[in-house]
């Protein structure tokens, strides 16, 4: 019986330490590092790296990184990433960007206090809160709270457009 009990507990006590690892491993890693060694944010980590903000975002930030995955990338009208990745396409890629960089670390608890964050692009984007989850703007936050040593990264499911100037 004791084995059976003891086995429960490191299945159940294993996996906590598998994340409490992961992020003691994302607190010693720039925003940067941390995405570009995840998969799902190959697309956005090309885009910074064309933008050329791999600097700007590996400083000292502090920074909250509003982080689409590829798959929100896909979400785009077909050729729309192509088009922004081109060195003529720099100046809108670059806005595009940091329309989802904040300065300031604003981890989930203080975001939802908040209706809106001033971004480094220079406009503001909507943060709505309900029984549903958060959203930015239109794009649903699906995972808070990615702790870097120069910020913090929450994962949205749409990229975010700044309206036109």
């Amino acid at each position: 019986m004791f084995s059976l009990v003891a086995g429960v507990a490191v299945a159940v006590v294993a996996p906590a330490v598998c994340v409490a690892e992961e992020a003691v491993k994302t607190q010693e890693k720039t925003i940067v590092e941390v995405a570009a060694g995840n998969e799902a944010f190959s697309t956005l980590v090309a885009a910074v790296k064309a933008a050329g903000l791999v600097d700007t975002l590996s400083g000292d930030g502090p920074f909250t990184v509003l982080a689409p995955t590829n798959e929100a990338f896909e979400k785009l009208p077909k050729g729309t990433v192509e088009t922004l990745l081109k060195p003529e396409n720099k100046q809108k890629l670059i806005a595009i960007l940091t329309y989802h960089v904040v300065a300031a670390k604003a981890m989930a608890a203080d975001v939802v206090k908040l209706d809106e964050a001033k971004t480094v692009q220079g406009q503001k984007v909507n943060i709505t809160a309900s029984s549903d989850g958060v959203k930015i703007n239109d794009a649903k936050v699906l995972k808070t709270d990615i702790v870097c040593k120069n910020g913090v990264i929450h994962v949205i499911d749409s990229v975010l457009i700044p309206a036109e100037k």
